[in-house]
């Protein structure tokens, strides 16, 4: 039996900008090669995780729209039960499209998403976007000893 909720696809538009909730329209090669070459979370991570993980989570592609069709401009992803907690994760613009107020529009498209609006907790992880996400309300954890993180070793 598979539980997982299955939610109408969210769009939002503005700017010649698309944030979408449909999977079918993410660019995986492209989040693929920043995620792995780029971003300092991940680095070297494998396509198929990759894959994986946006199988199993709520994905926001950013697009710019074109005559000829969308081109992935960034991502996010909430990690989420749907009902109690979400984990922001993998929030990235592309190099060429920064500066245009666009990350800050992707997390207000994620936290304005309908299915995400009873969640009594959000966290998330940055090294260096905590104004970004201060402007929601983000904040830095009061209590870090109650945090406890479980890394297991790589088989």
């Amino acid at each position: 039996m598979n539980d997982t909720p299955s939610f109408s696809i969210q769009e939002y538009r503005q700017n010649g900008f698309l944030v979408s909730t449909d999977p079918a329209k993410l660019d995986m090669d492209a989040i693929h090669q920043f995620l792995a070459d780029e971003s300092y979370w991940c680095p070297g991570i494998a396509r198929e995780t990759i894959l994986r993980f946006s199988q199993n989570s709520l994905c926001f592609g950013l697009y710019a729209l074109h005559e000829t069709g969308l081109q992935q401009a960034g991502f996010a992803r909430a990690i989420t039960d749907y009902t109690t907690f979400a984990y922001l994760a993998d929030v990235f613009v592309l190099r060429p499209f920064r500066g245009q107020g666009l990350g800050k529009w992707l997390v207000s498209c994620i936290l304005a998403h309908p299915e995400l609006q009873h969640l009594r907790k959000w966290t998330l992880d940055t090294r260096d976007a905590h104004t970004l996400y201060q402007q929601f309300g983000f904040q830095v954890n009061e209590h870090p000893e109650n945090h406890m993180v479980l890394r297991p070793q790589q088989a």
